[in-house]
């Protein structure tokens, strides 16, 4: 069962906080794949190459189906994985966080680690912002030339979300639908078009709204 919704990192920047003269800068950006999350922290690495520590923790898809965490170099379990349970508390999904330590000559003890890492990912997550993504069936709505600005116009004003529109001999508007709203939207359309537009549904995404 897919998700109908998750929330993700609005933008990619940094945040950072003094904990005990150590310095932490949370780093965070959106990631479509693993890939790329494991690519923003090689980017972080080398940007702070004389860093103590580059700790990091990702979450890819919409049900959190790969879930990554590395202390690197912090004992165990005190740093990568109290960040990937601040992403999974807060429903985040498709982002990345890196926390880069810059010892400060105060060692925090296993505790206050936990508390330091967790708690530096929440604070950029508030900082940076997040956005919720919600599940859509595609869907394209095929109507003749005449027809296609009015309808345009009428899918705008009810709030629909129109991805794109393909002029050719006839004129195909690909729309965002959240499922539930599939069978309501078929009749609407039928109404407002005299029962001479096509619908045809497609695949699925995710959209912010």
């Amino acid at each position: 069962m897919k998700a109908d919704q998750y929330v993700t990192v609005a933008r990619e920047g940094t945040h950072e906080s003094e904990i005990n003269r150590s310095r932490f800068l949370c780093s965070l950006a959106p990631a479509a794949t693993e890939r790329e999350a494991q690519e923003f922290i090689a980017r972080v690495r080398k940007e702070h190459p004389a860093a103590t520590h580059n700790c990091y923790a990702y979450v890819i898809g919409a049900d959190a189906s790969v879930q990554k965490a590395s202390d690197d170099g912090e004992p165990g379990g005190t740093a990568g994985v109290p960040m990937l349970q601040m992403l999974t508390r807060r429903d985040i999904r498709y982002a990345v966080a890196v926390v880069t330590r810059y010892y400060g000559g105060v060692k925090l003890g296993a505790g206050g680690l936990i508390r330091a890492y967790g708690g530096v990912v929440g604070e950029a997550l508030d900082a940076l912002g997040t956005v919720t993504r919600r599940r859509y069936r595609l869907a394209t709505v095929t109507v003749d030339h005449q027809r296609a600005g009015k309808t345009q116009n009428d899918l705008r004003s009810t709030g629909r979300a129109v991805l794109d529109v393909r002029y050719g001999e006839a004129v195909s508007i690909e729309i965002g639908l959240p499922e539930a709203e599939v069978e309501g939207f078929r009749a609407w359309l039928a109404d407002v078009t005299a029962g001479t537009a096509g619908f045809e549904l497609g695949g699925e995404a995710y959209a912010e709204g």
